[in-house]
């Protein structure tokens, strides 16, 4: 069981699945395994008046079966979706008790705010399932539970359309298991599936598009345009896991689709209505400290603890009061992150963005998006060159930032340009990560010191001399990875800003 964000229990797993569609006549084939029971599913979806959840690929339902109820959230996760469900109780109970069932848990109206954007949460259809089906069994365990469903929309703009489909969910096994099961359900008259969720197809509804990169011959503002579009779908994907918390790389790839986007709007600035695009900036700012507070003591708190398992047993009880400091930290920042994650300047923001997806403000539609990935570069290797013998951390880290400005201008001008800009912009990346790494090495030196300051205790100031001699040698180390990468940046650079 996983903890909500709300505190109730929360069942949290992913779902991979594959549809098959079934005409009239098709029957489950024999298949090896235990039959499922025979069932019934009542789902009501809830659902904004535009369905902007369905069209997203969101299942928000109540599922009511045998007199209990409980609800379910899944949410698109690559290939697969995360499924999350809360119990609702017994659909039989007072009608006070039902009023408050048919309300979706607070929790689950919270992840779904990148979509719904605050707006109401009402049912928009009501699905009967009548369910037969077979988890199938080899001898190391559950394979996949196949089932087929005979589906009656009861309630909703597609009332009385019926339709039959059979799903695979896989449990355990591999590509090859699912693979023989799909041949022999297609060997008994399955066919090819309609791909939609269940709510779609009641509803006769397409998914949005997802976002797609502008054409090679495209003009420069569509180019910018396509992403804008691009790094809000990240923003907006990766909203739900950040909230959750469980997991550490949906809060990171949100802040780095945030500093991307503010990074992209500010080397596409010439081309940009300068009034327009400035709060958009601030906005972003803003939202990527929040994340980048938190997400920094994560990438800490994990190299820390690496760290202090290596060491000798007792020394690593004293690490352990290092930790623990950290963690109340995070906690707290976590805290302000959820407060931002559902305060008005956020949803303005994603609104902003929206519109900025489809209609950014265009000043100088002549500007050559080659110039200014060019301008990137020259700064950033006039930075470098005025680095000095000593060069401070304060320096590189400004270094740091131009390399990522530079990076993303690039990206710019990459779906126009050959092997040379590519070759650049991942050269680019590896001086970045270099540099990122450095970064994280001094960061880690001050808190550090301030960590053993908060804990106490001759043991913690102990581990924490330790720790501080591993990382002047993790800089030390670092220091000489980022003069390599920067000649081969330089090369490259050289060769597609010529």
């Amino acid at each position: 069981m996983a903890r909500g964000s709300g505190g109730a229990d929360v069942k949290s797993t992913e779902e991979r699945e594959l549809k098959l569609g079934a005409g009239a006549r098709v029957r489950l084939p024999e298949l090896p395994g235990t039959p499922l029971p025979p069932r019934t599913l009542t789902n009501v979806y809830l659902d904004t008046p535009d369905h902007r959840l369905a069209l997203a690929g969101i299942t928000l339902r109540r599922r009511i079966e045998a007199g209990k109820s409980r609800w379910q959230l899944k949410l698109p996760r690559g290939e697969a979706r995360l499924e999350l469900e809360w119990n609702a109780g017994d659909s039989g109970r007072s009608a006070r008790h039902r009023d408050r069932a048919d309300v979706p848990p607070p929790q689950m109206v919270d992840l779904v705010t990148a979509w719904s954007r605050g707006a109401a949460l009402a049912p928009v259809a009501t699905l009967r399932s009548r369910r037969q089906g077979v988890l199938v069994r080899d001898i190391h365990g559950p394979v996949a539970e196949v089932v087929l469903d005979s589906v009656h929309v009861v309630d909703g703009s597609g009332k009385g359309t019926r339709f039959r489909e059979i799903e695979v969910e896989q449990l355990g096994g591999n590509e090859a298991d699912l693979a023989r099961i799909e041949q022999t359900l297609r060997a008994a008259g399955a066919t090819d599936g309609d791909g939609r969720p269940k709510l779609l197809r009641a509803l006769d509804l397409e998914p949005a598009a997802l976002p797609v990169p502008a054409a090679p011959d495209a003009p420069p503002p569509e180019r910018v345009r396509a992403m804008i579009d691009a790094q809000l779908h990240e923003i907006v994907a990766h909203d739900p896991g950040t909230r959750l918390g469980h997991d550490p790389e949906s809060l990171h790839q949100m802040r780095v689709a945030c500093r991307r986007l503010r990074a992209l709007l500010r080397e596409a600035g010439p081309m940009l209505d300068p009034a327009w695009v400035a709060p958009l900036r601030e906005d972003l700012a803003w939202l990527g400290d929040e994340l980048g507070a938190v997400r920094d003591l994560d990438v800490l708190r994990q190299h820390l603890s690496d760290e202090i398992a290596s060491l000798d047993v007792e020394d690593a009880r004293g690490g352990a009061r290092l930790i623990r400091a950290l963690e109340s930290e995070r906690a707290g920042l976590r805290t302000k992150l959820l407060a931002a994650l559902r305060s008005e300047r956020y949803l303005s923001l994603l609104g902003a963005l929206d519109e900025a997806a489809r209609r950014p403000e265009i000043a100088d539609p002549g500007v050559s998006l080659e110039g200014v990935a060019r301008d990137a570069w020259k700064r950033l290797r006039k930075a470098v060159e005025g680095l000095g013998d000593e060069p401070s951390d304060e320096a590189w880290h400004a270094v740091r930032i131009k390399a990522k400005r530079a990076r993303y201008a690039a990206e710019l001008v990459a779906p126009t340009a050959g092997k040379r800009i590519r070759r650049f912009i991942e050269r680019a990346k590896d001086f970045q990560d270099a540099l990122g790494e450095h970064q994280d090495a001094v960061v880690a030196r001050g808190r550090i010191r301030d960590l053993a300051t908060r804990a106490r205790g001759g043991a913690s100031a102990f581990v924490a001399g330790r720790l501080l001699e591993r990382q002047a040698a993790r800089r030390a180390e670092i220091l000489g990875q980022i003069h390599k990468r920067w000649r081969k940046l330089e090369k490259k650079g050289t060769k597609a800003w010529r």
